[in-house]
């Protein structure tokens, strides 16, 4: 195994380009596929790009609060004091490295935003305390935990279908989650990644000779100079405890209300909220808040400048009706034993171009419902394949890594080649769920 991710690493660091170059890639691919597969012409195609080119902007501007709250949370002397507590409990890089994969696994069950960002974090400061760990494997085994996410608790496709009156109510009805999320299968797929991915990423640790340990480099964090105090209002009020502490309750006090009356969701908006809060909270003054800010913000350059592209070849895989194409060939070659396996693997390549839960769900759904419907499948279990296919192929899809890399200052080359495997291994379990279970 350790000569198979030499080579893997070897291969990816030599060719996988910058995740920028990834996109612009991807984006000409879509159009030339696009025009080759479909009835869309290159203007067609263009136009398709350009009018999605801004649709992802709500989701965008989140997920660099995600990335932003969760630096700065990170950065207050609250939390690093107790992430630095639990990580100098570890002794020994194999157990990094399982720990590490359990803590995202469970993480990004519970909600996917949360994980993606803890698991970094947490990587991180454990580089901080364990010697002749690998880097690149221990922040890939952080980013590993994410495979899980579309089976866990904040699964867009299984909540979105257990809601009255979502989009596809008229043909398969409300999905209760008992028959999805906590159905058998899934339930095997969840917990034999739980308990063997842990062990595989250990099993895929180089030799002490080819551990590229943590560039110390990394680990030193830019801080803004605060300001001299002086004896001003203005100086007096950035320095103050008591708005931190105004502002804190206001958030708590929504947090309270918001979890008693609509019971334990999170969502995007709620996690923010509570990284944010906390961040305030555990900074202690507006200053220092808005020093650590400055500081977090320089981290989301990725996510600014890439999403947007990610939107347009979203727009010309359902403009074009290319991400169809895909899904009916591999409905053509399923039966009624294999339809759930390759609504799975339809669902990891169109997850390349498409990597949104929600917007490959309803990319997908129309045929792959069409098509349980003849051969007598069940929907639920249909559902579940597409979102498992949606979160299996984001091993090796550098949009979900951005956050990640740009915590752990790496790029995606660095870790792709571990994940490659952890993609190969997962697939592995998660196909004998949907055959056997």
């Amino acid at each position: 195994m350790k000569t198979l991710t030499r080579i893997s690493n070897a291969i990816m660091e030599k060719y996988l380009p910058d995740p920028y170059i990834f996109v612009t890639i991807l984006t000409v691919l879509t159009l030339l596929l696009g025009v080759t597969l479909t009835d869309s012409s290159p203007l067609d195609m263009v136009t398709f790009w350009g009018g999605s080119f801004w649709n992802l902007l709500e989701f965008t501007m989140q997920m660099v609060i995600v990335l932003a709250a969760g630096h700065i949370l990170a950065n207050s002397p609250v939390f690093k004091k107790g992430l630095s507590a639990i990580a100098s409990k570890i002794k020994t890089p194999g157990m990094a490295i399982i720990i590490v994969t359990f803590v995202s696994l469970i993480a990004c069950w519970i909600n996917w935003g949360f994980g993606l960002v803890i698991g970094a974090l947490f990587a991180k400061e454990i580089a901080r305390h364990v010697k002749k760990v690998d880097y690149r494997l221990l922040i890939a085994s952080a980013y590993s935990g994410f495979v899980i996410w579309h089976g866990g608790l904040a699964g867009s496709i299984p909540l979105s279908i257990a809601t009255e009156g979502h989009k596809f109510a008229d043909i398969m009805g409300i999905i209760p989650t008992n028959v999805t999320l906590f159905s058998t299968y899934n339930l095997f797929i969840v917990i034999v990644i739980v308990l063997t991915l842990p062990l595989f990423n250990r099993w895929m640790m180089p030799k002490e000779e080819e551990t590229v340990e943590v560039d110390p480099a990394l680990l030193v964090e830019e801080k803004t100079e605060l300001p001299k105090p002086e004896n001003s209002f203005a100086s007096r009020s950035e320095r103050s405890y008591i708005l931190t502490i105004l502002i804190g309750i206001i958030g708590l006090v929504y947090l309270l209300h918001h979890f008693i009356t609509k019971g334990f969701v999170l969502d995007l908006n709620v996690i923010n909220t509570i990284f944010i809060v906390l961040g305030i909270l555990f900074h202690g003054t507006p200053q220092r808040f808005l020093a650590a800010a400055q500081d977090a913000i320089k981290t989301t350059t990725g996510i600014v400048f890439q999403f947007p592209f990610y939107a347009g070849i979203m727009g010309m895989m359902t403009a074009s009706g290319l991400a169809a194409v895909f899904s009916e060939w591999f409905v053509n070659i399923s039966n009624e034993h294999t339809f759930y396996l390759f609504t799975f693997f339809s669902a990891g390549l169109v997850n390349f171009f498409v990597p949104s839960g929600g917007g490959q769900w309803a990319v997908q759904a129309p045929i792959m419902l069409d098509a349980a419907s003849t051969l007598g499948a069940d929907y639920a279990k249909t559902a579940m394949a597409i979102a498992w296919g949606d979160a299996w192929t984001n091993m090796i899809q550098p949009f979900w890594a951005l956050p990640a890399l740009a915590i752990a200052g790496l790029k995606a080359r660095d870790i792709m080649g571990f994940c490659l495997f952890i993609l190969i291994f997962t697939g592995i379990i998660i196909s004998i769920g949907f055959l056997f279970f």
